[in-house]
C-alpha cells in the first residue's frame, strides 16, 4: 500500500470519524476494491481501525480519533511514520504527501510527536545500488534494535566485523538508517567522527540509556549524499578520455551517469569527454557498445581492452 494513501486514509478517519470504501475510493481516485484492501491492510498492520457491517457501516478508529488520533498507541504511531517518513523525504515526493505528514504530526497527542518525527526522519531509501554486482540480502536481524536506538536518541554498543574480518566493539551515536539497493547501513557519530556501518557486518547491538549526540541541524538525506559522493570518488581509479559524436552523447550519459565530464564541441563537431570509472577492463566492456559514436583516446590500456573485446565478439559471432 502506498504510504501517501495510508496517511490520507488516517486523516479522513480523523476528520470524518467514519468512512466507507466508496468514500475512500472517490477521495483517493482508486477502485473500491483497492480502498477495501488498503483499509484491511491498515488493520492487519496494527493500526486500530475496525469495520462496522450493514447499510450504515464503514471503518472507524478505535477509541474515537476524531480530534487527536488518540486511538493510536505510541508504537503504532512509530510504525506509521516509519512507513511514511522515507516516502515523504524522497526528492520525488509530492508536496501533498509532505503537507499531509505535517498535518498528521500536528493531529497527534503531544506526547507522541517527538518520536513520530524521529521515526519519520530515521530512515531513507536509496534505490540505486552500488553496482551491477549488488545481490539480494536478507533483512538484518539488528535493524529493529538500531531503529529503536535512532528514534529514542540513545547510544549503542556494536559488535562489528570489518572488511578484513576483524571483530571489534564500538560505542556509537546512531543518527539514521539507509537502505541502498539491497544493503542496509547505519550512519552514526563515533569518537573518530561520522562513520557508516554495514548492518550485515553487525553481529550484536546493545542499546544504552545514555543520550546520543546529534546536532539540531543534522539531515540524514544530506549526510548520505556526502557519504555516497565520497564513496564514488574513492571507487574511481581510471580517467578515460574520449571524443563523442553529438548523436551518441545521450547514450553515453545514460551509460555512465554522473561519472561524465563534457567538454566544448571541437571544430570537427565531436565532443571531448572524460569518463571516471573504477576499473579499466570494466569501463572498456561498458563502453564497447558505443563504438559507433565514441573514440577512446587514452589511456592506451583501455583501447587495448576494447580491441581484445572486439576480437572476442568477432570470433563468437562471425559464422
Amino acid at each position: 500500500m502506498k504510504s501517501d494513501r495510508l496517511i490520507a486514509i488516517l486523516l479522513m478517519l480523523q476528520q470524518r470519524e467514519q468512512v466507507t470504501a466508496a468514500e475512500v475510493a472517490k477521495e483517493l481516485e482508486v477502485s473500491e476494491r483497492t480502498a477495501r484492501r488498503d483499509l484491511d491492510a491498515l488493520g492487519m498492520a496494527g493500526v486500530p481501525i475496525y469495520s462496522i457491517q450493514g447499510r450504515s457501516g464503514g471503518w472507524r478508529l478505535l477509541g474515537g480519533g476524531r480530534t487527536d488520533l488518540s486511538g493510536l498507541t505510541a508504537s503504532e504511531v512509530r510504525a506509521l511514520f516509519l512507513i511514511a517518513g522515507p516516502a515523504a523525504a524522497s526528492e520525488a515526493a509530492e508536496p501533498e504527501l509532505k503537507a499531509a505528514l505535517r498535518k498528521l504530526v500536528r493531529a497527534l497527542p503531544e506526547t507522541f510527536r517527538t518520536q513520530a518525527e524521529a521515526a519519520a526522519a530515521s530512515l531513507i531509501v536509496d534505490s540505486q545500488p552500488w553496482g551491477a554486482t549488488d545481490t539480494a540480502n536478507p533483512r538484518p536481524q539488528c535493524l529493529d534494535a538500531l531503529q529503536d536506538a535512532v528514534i529514542r536518541g540513545v547510544q549503542a554498543q556494536l559488535s562489528y566485523v570489518d572488511s578484513a574480518g576483524k571483530e571489534s566493539e564500538r560505542i556509537v551515536h546512531p543518527l539514521g538508517l539507509v537502505a541502498k539497493g539491497s544493503r542496509w547501513y547505519l550512519v552514526a557519530y563515533t569518537r573518530m567522527g561520522r562513520r557508516t556501518f554495514r548492518l550485515d557486518r553487525i553481529t550484536a547491538v546493545t542499546p544504552s540509556d545514555a543520550s546520543a549526540h546529534r546536532t539540531e541541524d543534522f539531515d540524514l538525506a544530506e549526510s548520505w549524499r556526502d557519504i555516497t559522493d565520497e564513496a564514488e570518488r574513492n571507487r574511481t581509479v581510471v580517467e578515460v578520455h574520449a571524443n563523442c559524436a553529438p548523436e551518441g552523447l545521450s547514450f553515453l550519459q545514460t551509460a555512465v551517469g554522473d561519472n561524465l565530464e563534457i567538454g566544448t564541441t571541437a571544430s570537427d563537431g565531436r565532443i571531448p569527454v572524460v569518463i571516471h570509472a573504477p576499473s579499466e577492463y570494466g569501463i572498456a566492456g561498458h563502453l564497447a557498445g558505443l563504438v559507433e559514436w565514441l573514440e577512446i583516446t587514452r589511456p592506451q590500456s583501455v583501447r587495448t581492452h576494447l580491441a581484445t573485446i572486439g576480437e572476442a565478439l568477432t570470433r563468437r559471432y562471425t559464422k
